[in-house]
This record gives structure tokens, C-alpha cells and sequence, in this order.
């Protein structure tokens, strides 16, 4: 298997713990590479669309509330790995979803917790399959913005020429 690209979110209570640095060391320690990063601010939309997969669980509105910054900072830092299996390691590195039952040497299970109104603050995503970091990474990166990218492009005309998934 060849290089495969994951989607890392470092999320807004992450970012306000200044965990940017820790996180991306245990990445570095793993051999990923970085490919692309920017701190961005999630607009609704962009959270809307990132979990559309969790729209009808009860807990989407705290996710989206959580993801946009209603309780932390607004700003993410949005970061592409790649390595040799990069989602399976990136997915052991951070450990599972609900923080209590993450490793307690993963992220997660360091840094993360659940507030005392049920929301988790698990410090980061990463793309669940190889499948889930394509449609991540194209939602969240143009083309241009990474350094190397493992899918199509194609070149479109507009008012200055930019590069656009196919």
C-alpha cells in the first residue's frame, strides 16, 4: 500500500490548551509528513457538511457549537498527514472518540474530556478510512493548498487561474 493521506483537525479546545505543538510532535515521532496546515475559523456550513454523517444523533447542535468555537476559541488548526497507512496510525496516535475510553497515553486520552453536560472535548479529529480523507481533505483544502495531494485535479478557467478537485 502506498501513501495514504488523513485529514488532522486540531480542535478549538486544543487550541485553546495550546496543545498545537504536543500534537503535532507525537505525529513527527510517528514519521507522518506534513502536506498541508492553516488555522482556519469552522464556519456553520463547513461543520455542517464535515459531520453530515452524525446530522440525526442527538448530539449534532453541542457538535457543531463545539467544532465552531461556541465554547473555546473560534480557530482549528486543519493539517493533512500522509504515510504508509496514515489513517489506522493517526486513528492509534489519538486514541478513541469518547476520551474515557481512549488509552490513557493517546490525545485523547491525555488531554481530552466530557464536560459535565455530556459534550466531548476530545482535542482532535482525524479521517476515520482512506475512503472519509479524501472527502474530508477535498472539503476542508483546494488543491493548491497542499504540497502533494493523492487525487485528481483539474485546471478551470476564472478570473485568475486556479486549481480545482475533478
Amino acid at each position: 500500500m502506498g501513501k495514504e493521506q488523513s485529514l488532522v483537525v486540531v480542535k478549538p479546545d486544543a487550541m485553546q490548551k495550546g496543545l498545537m505543538g504536543t500534537i503535532m510532535d507525537k505525529f513527527a515521532e510517528a514519521g507522518l509528513e506534513i502536506v498541508a496546515a492553516k488555522v482556519i475559523e469552522v464556519t456553520q456550513e463547513l461543520a455542517q457538511e464535515h459531520y453530515q454523517h452524525l446530522k440525526e444523533e442527538k448530539f449534532f447542535d453541542e457538535l457543531i457549537k463545539y467544532i465552531t468555537g461556541s465554547y473555546h476559541t473560534k480557530n482549528v488548526l486543519a493539517l493533512v498527514y500522509q504515510k504508509d497507512n496514515a489513517c489506522n496510525k493517526i486513528r492509534d496516535i489519538i486514541g478513541a472518540t469518547n476520551p474515557e475510553e481512549a488509552k490513557p497515553t493517546s490525545l485523547r486520552g491525555k488531554y481530552g474530556r466530557i464536560t459535565t453536560k455530556g459534550v466531548f472535548e476530545n482535542v482532535v479529529h482525524a479521517s476515520e478510512s482512506v475512503e472519509e480523507a479524501e472527502r474530508e481533505i477535498k472539503l476542508w483544502f483546494r488543491p493548491n493548498e497542499l504540497t502533494e495531494t493523492n487525487f485528481p485535479t483539474q485546471v478551470e478557467k476564472t478570473e485568475r487561474q486556479e486549481v480545482f478537485w475533478k
